[in-house]
């Protein structure tokens, strides 16, 4: 069969064939632009899109990035509250967590919507620059990054576990809920934190991937994600020091157990799970596809 000169074959009386990645030539132009608005952008572009949000992070002053972090820690704690609010008016029986659970994404919905910086979502957006540049000073940006944002929410959800814990943000009932609701902490190993914090870290990292593409339904992106961690008891480093130090005030464990049975654990597992599995595995993808298109 011979070709035009463009390389497009003669199809159905010397037409040229439609290229399977635009819409349909019988559409007419509103209804292109309108399949051209709902077609999901492709991973190159979402790629981009995520990468410039790592570079605008890694760009941030030192104190921006320290202040952001508090204010997400302190915002992310409000998912322990929520939790203990909604089990203090539920019965104890066996579908009682599914319902307290939902009080669980409330603080990831005010910390990712309001734009503030929480560690586990920078394991991907920040690595990524680093990831398609990767020099020593945009390593030692994301370092900084790190142990800013890291830094930052720990500091606010333990001034909040500290005011949870000496009942001056709730009452003495609501104290021994939260207590009940936290204990299977206590006899959690650090080896199982650890394997639990790989798919809190993959699916943080996923919402920040996700988002570029959810287009007005960022809140149930959010949501459901966050909702899946908690159903699944798998371990936040954020979200799970606030727990942990809220026992640690209570008196029910100890510091040691707080940072080296769950914070630590929990944060190398949200480490792997962010940027050693999604975001290599998603600046891979990007990179296989201009490889194709090449």
């Amino acid at each position: 069969m011979t070709t035009r000169p463009g390389g497009s074959a003669p199809h159905d009386g010397g037409k040229p064939q439609q290229d399977d990645h635009e819409p349909d030539a019988s559409l007419d132009a509103q209804e292109a632009r309108d399949v051209e608005d709902r077609r999901a952008s492709s991973s190159k572009i979402v790629h981009e899109v995520v990468r410039l949000q790592g570079e605008e992070e890694l760009a941030r002053p030192a104190l921006a990035l320290c202040l952001s972090g508090l204010a997400a820690g302190l915002a992310i704690a409000l998912s322990l509250m929520c939790e203990l609010f909604l089990r203090s008016h539920l019965p104890d029986t066996d579908w009682a967590p599914l319902i307290y659970f939902l009080g669980y994404p409330v603080g990831y919905v005010i910390v990712i919507m309001g734009r503030l910086q929480l560690f586990t979502e920078s394991t991907v957006t920040a690595v990524l620059p680093v990831a398609t540049s990767p020099t020593w000073r945009n390593l030692g940006r994301l370092s900084r990054l790190w142990i800013c944002v890291l830094a930052g929410n720990l500091v606010g959800v333990t001034l909040v576990s500290a005011l949870m814990a000496g009942e001056i943000t709730i009452t003495h009932e609501q104290r021994l809920i939260a207590l009940d609701i936290l204990g299977k902490l206590e006899l959690q190993h650090w080896t199982r934190t650890f394997t639990l914090g790989i798919p809190a870290g993959f699916i943080m990292a996923s919402i920040a991937w996700v988002l570029p593409n959810s287009r007005g339904s960022e809140f149930w992106v959010i949501f459901s994600l966050t909702y899946v961690i908690a159903l699944g008891g798998f371990a936040h480093v954020v979200t799970g020091s606030s727990q942990a130090t809220f026992l640690w005030l209570s008196g029910s464990i100890g510091f040691s157990e707080a940072w080296f049975e769950f914070t630590v654990p929990a944060l190398l597992g949200n480490i792997i799970g962010g940027t050693g599995l999604f975001a290599v595995l998603a600046h891979g993808q990007m990179r296989s596809d201009l490889s194709a298109d090449a």
